[in-house]
Formats: C-alpha cells, sequence, structure tokens
C-alpha cells in the first residue's frame, strides 16, 4: 500500500488505527495507558482540521467582503476627488496636497523651421551619370 501524502489522508489513517486500538483494547490492556493518550491526540489532531477548515470558509467569506468594500471605497474617493477639484478648482497648487495634479496648461510647441528638401539633379547631372546595367546573353551577339 502506497504511503499517504495528504493531511487529510494520513488523519484517516490514525483515525482508522485509533478505531483498531480501541475494537481490541481487552487483548493490548498492557497498551491502554498510552492507546488513551493517543486517541486524546488524534482527537485533538480532528479539532484543529475542523477549526482550519472553519477559518478557511471565513477567510473565503471576509476576502470576498474586501473586495466589495475595496471597490465600494474607490468609488467614493474618486466621487470626492472630483467634489475637491470642483471646491477648489482645477488649476489650484492645493491639489497636490490631495494627491492630485492640478492642471497646468499644455507645454508649447516650438515651431520648428522645415528641414529643407533634397535638391534634385539637374538635367546635365543626369546625362553625365550612365546607368549601369548587366551584360546579357543578347548583348554577347
Amino acid at each position: 500500500m502506497a504511503s499517504e501524502n495528504t493531511y487529510t489522508g494520513r488523519m484517516g489513517g490514525l483515525q482508522r488505527f485509533n478505531l483498531s486500538l480501541a475494537a481490541n483494547k481487552a487483548d493490548l490492556q498492557d497498551l491502554e495507558p498510552s492507546r488513551l493518550k493517543f486517541d486524546g491526540m488524534v482527537n485533538q489532531t480532528q479539532d484543529i482540521a475542523n477549526r482550519q477548515a472553519a477559518l478557511r470558509a471565513e477567510k473565503q467569506e471576509l476576502s470576498k467582503q474586501l473586495r466589495t468594500q475595496l471597490i465600494e471605497s474607490e468609488r467614493m474617493a474618486n466621487m470626492m476627488r472630483k467634489a475637491v477639484q470642483a471646491h477648489y478648482g482645477i488649476r489650484a497648487e492645493k491639489l497636490a496636497e490631495f494627491g492630485l495634479q492640478p492642471f497646468r496648461g499644455r507645454p508649447r510647441v516650438t515651431q520648428v523651421a522645415p528641414e529643407k528638401p533634397a535638391p534634385t539633379p539637374t538635367p546635365e547631372q543626369i546625362t553625365t551619370q550612365q546607368p549601369t546595367t548587366p551584360a546579357t546573353a543578347d548583348d554577347a551577339k
């Protein structure tokens, strides 16, 4: 039989062993004090597992509540930010105190002189430059 690695599987094995010990306690009188101690340990382990499962369910519920509350808080904060902007005005430097960016206008774009276009070749330059074409088999005939 393969060894169990999960907590649930390991606890199941301990509980089965504990039930076997309890069923055969008449034959194992010399182990009775140890069996009682083991029975208490198995019960305590089961209680801890039950508490963990309850806390896991509570944690999931609290996570759901946290997510909802966080969304509602962010919505309220957005509304309050707009109210602060309306109160002080969008250009007030006081907005920076609330973590808001005051409107300072758009940066001016400087006029850049257009680049000069590349000079076009004159007809004399075109005639002096002979296009080079590769020789073909027809030219050799």
